[in-house]
């Protein structure tokens, strides 16, 4: 019985994160895309405790669906009505690029999992028992990922400070 609920929640919660991605891209309103992206990441989050990652299931919740939306309602709601469609009436080029590149990606998923399917891919590794602890995750970003993790985080800075000066400069140039 335990393993059947499993399986239940599982499929549940890959159905809530394929039917919230979908809604991601198919709002008109990027608040409504925001939530749904909030859905998306807790479902997330389901899928990782199944798969017996607490700690990243917990830090999916924390820092994606808590910090990082919370800072793109903020962004959301500051800029108003000036955020909908950014891209709209842009060059169908991009939209063909985009569909290109989002097909090559199916396809090579598709190749994978098929793959997968007739045992052509390498056989699981070995995992150290400390996988995926807070502590082996800390040591990790601090010597071996410690470039990525320091430009991450000024990436994040960047956009910070550019949607506040964006905000302003578009704020002074409707009161003049």
């Amino acid at each position: 019985m335990g393993n059947f609920l499993v399986w239940v929640i599982w499929i549940l919660a890959a159905l809530a994160c394929i039917t919230s991605g979908i809604a991601v891209i198919s709002f008109t309103n990027p608040f409504y895309s925001a939530l749904a992206l909030i859905g998306n990441l807790a479902s997330l989050a389901v899928l990782f405790l199944l798969a017996s990652a607490e700690f990243v299931a917990a830090a999916q919740i924390l820092v994606y669906a808590g910090a990082v939306m919370v800072m793109f309602l903020f962004v959301i709601a500051y800029l108003g009505g000036r955020a909908d469609a950014p891209w709209a009436g842009g060059p169908r080029w991009l939209q063909l690029g985009a569909f290109v590149v989002g097909a090559a990606i199916m396809i090579e998923v598709v190749v994978a999992l098929l793959t997968k399917a007739n045992g052509d891919l390498s056989n699981a590794a070995d995992i150290e028992r400390s996988f995926g602890s807070p502590a082996e995750i800390g040591r990790l970003f601090l010597t071996d990922h410690l470039l990525a993790f320091e430009i991450t985080s000024i990436v994040l800075l960047v956009a910070a400070v550019g949607g506040v000066v964006l905000g302003i400069k578009t704020t002074a140039e409707e009161g003049a």
